[in-house]
């Protein structure tokens, strides 16, 4: 790795991990203290390093850089030491100085304990997924407000609410027990879902970022995976749904950010390895009694990996879609599930099922109702495009729906299949 790459690397490999050993030691409500102390680390490391060569193990530099700035600000701090440090979870004897637990196992119980923290029902979802992003996955907050494309302002008051409701609720750190697994992981589970979702499905231009996001949503997936108490079912099947998103990552936009229609997509960019991965936890959520929304999204997105346009295929994800609609009903998939009853059984029958939803402030739905009728009236079939045109402020979606309409009205009137790529889960 290039040395000018290598301190912003560490940055996104490591704070995440210092922090949360800090706050597992401190507790949340001096959640700023931990903050400070790795901000200061990294500082150090920005100004020596740029003097001097960088370490031989540079990890192991602000690993111990770490212990020290703690250790001195414990001995500096008085009031801290009097009145907090009793607090302090961690187990070394009384009268011990003490020593920052930064091995693999503890990073590990740190970073679970902070998941069940911050994915804490006393903060919304939005400010959760802010929070985990900040805290958990190293991200700046201007980093997070171009993910939500808003404001830096709008993330700062964000994230500091959350901490402050956390703070006044007097949530602790700890490793969550089996009670609390069974009651949150539930909230947990939808956390890392949104957050994987601001990053496969966001409009934002920035591919490397949107990447990233997905990234830490997988990475902290497979932490609740490698943990036994938290390794369920149904987080191997919301492993599973984001290993087959993230396969066709690539092959979604072309190199000017416009989206490629499904059918267009080159195959050859699919990511078998994370195909292959998806297709074994999918098997390994398989266990149990419990079906979940995640079984049934991974089953969806486990047959989108497979390019064929079969019979098969279609009436297998349209009886997902009926599954997934009577289990947990949403309007996004049940214009997803229309678009699988089309091809399924036919457009007729499709747009009499579409028609039903009447979701007219949803650029999705009309362009749903585009594709249904291209072919069968298009005249009909460019108006409804032309309202998902005016509805959604996405570019990428903007160029999509005119080049469609374009198609419609030219001489040649190919066949589109455009709908299919812009709706939500596709």
């Amino acid at each position: 790795m290039d040395e000018s790459e290598l301190l912003p690397h560490l940055f996104r490999t490591e704070y995440r991990k210092l922090v949360s050993v800090l706050c597992y030691l401190f507790g949340i409500e001096h959640i700023e203290i931990a903050e400070d102390i790795v901000s200061d680390t990294f500082l150090s490391a920005t100004e020596l390093w740029s003097l001097n060569q960088i370490p031989e193990n540079p990890t192991g530099w602000l690993y111990t850089v770490a212990k020290n700035k703690t250790k001195n600000y414990l001995k500096r701090n008085a009031l801290f030491e009097q009145k907090l440090s009793a607090d302090i979870k961690y187990n070394t004897p009384k009268g011990e100085e003490i020593d920052l637990d930064l091995s693999t196992k503890n990073i590990a119980d740190s970073q679970l304990a902070m998941i069940f923290t911050v994915c804490n029902p006393h903060i919304s979802s939005e400010s959760q997924i802010s929070l985990a992003l900040n805290l958990l996955c190293g991200f700046g907050i201007q980093e997070i407000a171009d993910a939500f494309l808003t404001n830096k302002d709008v993330i700062y008051k964000r994230v500091n609410r959350a901490k402050s409701a956390l703070k006044e609720a007097r949530i602790k750190i700890e490793q969550p027990t089996i009670s609390e697994i069974n009651n949150r992981l539930e909230t947990v589970l939808t956390t890392l879902y949104l957050l994987f979702s601001e990053g496969y499905f966001s409009t934002a231009q920035n591919v490397l970022l949107r990447k990233d996001l997905c990234a830490e949503a997988m990475r902290l997936t497979y932490l609740l995976i490698e943990n036994e108490a938290t390794n369920k079912p149904a987080v191997n099947a919301l492993f599973a749904l984001m290993s087959f998103h993230a396969s066709r990552f690539d092959a979604r936009t072309d190199e000017q950010g416009e989206i490629i229609l499904y059918q267009d997509q080159d195959e050859t960019r699919w990511n078998q390895e994370l195909i292959e991965q998806g297709t074994y936890y999918l098997n390994q959520a398989s266990t149990g009694d419990q079906l979940t929304k995640y079984h049934l999204e991974a089953g969806i997105a486990y047959w989108h990996t497979h390019k064929e346009d079969s019979p098969e295929k279609w009436e297998s994800i349209l009886q997902l879609y009926n599954q997934l609609l009577m289990l947990e009903y949403s309007p996004l998939a049940a214009l997803n599930r229309t678009f699988a009853l089309a091809k399924a059984n036919g457009k007729e029958e499709a747009i009499r099922e579409a028609e039903k939803l009447k979701l007219i402030d949803n650029h999705y739905y009309y362009s749903l109702l585009g594709y249904l009728y291209t072919d069968l009236d298009n005249a009909k079939a460019v108006r409804h495009f032309e309202k998902a045109l005016s509805l959604t402020s996405s570019h990428a979606v903007k160029i999509a729906l005119a080049k469609n309409i374009d198609r419609l009205m030219s001489p040649a009137n190919p066949q589109t299949q455009l709908a299919h790529v812009l709706l939500p889960r596709h």
